[in-house]
């Protein structure tokens, strides 16, 4: 592999890491399992071209080549570690974070120097037969050492065998408070509210939402865990079809009162459930009461808390993602320490 073509490879690779590790946060399907796979290939593939690289450049590393490999082993290194030892913690913050946070990093890193000193690849580069076979073999490998990881790690008993194809590991029924990113507001008893694209606007009070309507699903979370409950409340659908759905509407966005948002296509989220009760208890304030939203084959961020709102409209919602981040910073998201609610 010509040194052109070594850091070529590892610029796209990097660039095959963090694409695809952002996608994981959107799979939460058996069906996106291949999203993982993706993401495990591209750091193994990764791991090998380092060591073709290292091979070349050992003798002569100075301190900006140090702190890049030391960059680069700490992104792989918490990644085998969440795989392979379990839900563990650094400093108040879980190894999968630090692996998101780290991967960040070396992205921003590989993107700054290939701006600055990036040579275009020549042909030889790309299509010479030595150049083929090495990338080959280092594809091949990768998928071996995924394929064989579970199995070895079922042999060895660590509890990394025990993750569900996300990545994330079980825990009881009492599981985590979280919020993406940093939602906090103060409790309520606000009604939820029907609007939008319907015939008949609807205002519900708390107690009108549990209906008993049931479902089975897994909250799945990109903070590292998941857990399987019984959710209790009213389907999203049958309260669609109370309000009458109007021609034309195609999307339902879920909308929390700190602002916080998603959007579902209709047929999609007529299958919903707006929970009001988990595991036979009533939700508790840091799990969203009054009512959360119960999604399914979704990654928990996508579960909005605290649902205040509904609206149906024509159009998908395309500032949702943004407001993930935007609704820690209104003034309701941050209601328990601003003191307003």
């Amino acid at each position: 592999m010509t040194p052109r073509g070594t850091d070529w490879s590892l610029a796209l690779l990097v660039a095959a890491g963090v694409t695809s590790g952002l996608a994981t946060w959107f799979a939460g399907s058996p069906g996106a399992a291949w999203v993982f796979a993706a993401h495990a290939v591209a750091g193994l593939s990764l791991a090998a071209v380092v060591v073709v690289k290292l091979r070349r450049v050992l003798p002569r590393l100075g301190v900006a080549s140090v702190a890049a490999l030391s960059l680069v082993v700490l992104v792989l290194g918490s990644g085998l570690v969440w795989a392979f030892a379990g839900s563990t913690s650094l400093a108040g913050y879980t190894v999968l974070a630090w692996h998101a946070a780290l991967g960040g990093a070396l992205a921003a890193v590989v993107l700054t120097h290939a701006l600055a000193r990036a040579k275009r690849p020549r042909r030889r580069d790309l299509a010479g037969r030595r150049q083929f076979l090495v990338a080959g073999a280092v594809g091949a490998g990768a998928v071996v050492a995924w394929q064989v990881q579970r199995p070895l790690q079922r042999a060895l008993g660590v509890p990394g065998a025990r993750r569900r194809f996300t990545g994330s590991y079980a825990t009881g029924p009492d599981f985590p408070v979280t919020s993406w990113v940093a939602d906090d507001p103060a409790p309520s008893s606000q009604p939820l509210t029907l609007t939008g694209l319907v015939r008949q606007d609807l205002t519900l009070a708390p107690a009108r939402l549990d209906r008993g309507h049931a479902v089975t699903a897994t909250l799945d979370c990109t903070g590292g865990f998941f857990t399987r409950q019984e959710w209790h409340g009213v389907r999203l659908g049958a309260l669609l079809d109370e309000a009458g759905v109007e021609p034309g509407a195609r999307h339902v966005r879920v909308i929390s009162r700190t602002g916080y948002r998603w959007s579902f296509g209709l047929e999609h989220a007529r299958g919903l459930l707006l929970a009001t009760r988990v595991g036979g208890e009533p939700l508790s304030h840091g799990h969203g009461a009054p009512c959360r939203l119960v999604a399914p084959g979704r990654r928990g961020f996508q579960w909005v808390k605290w649902v205040e709102r509904i609206e149906v409209h024509e159009d998908p919602d395309p500032g949702a993602l943004a407001s993930t981040v935007l609704s820690s910073f209104s003034a309701a998201g941050r209601g328990r320490r601003t003191g307003r609610g």
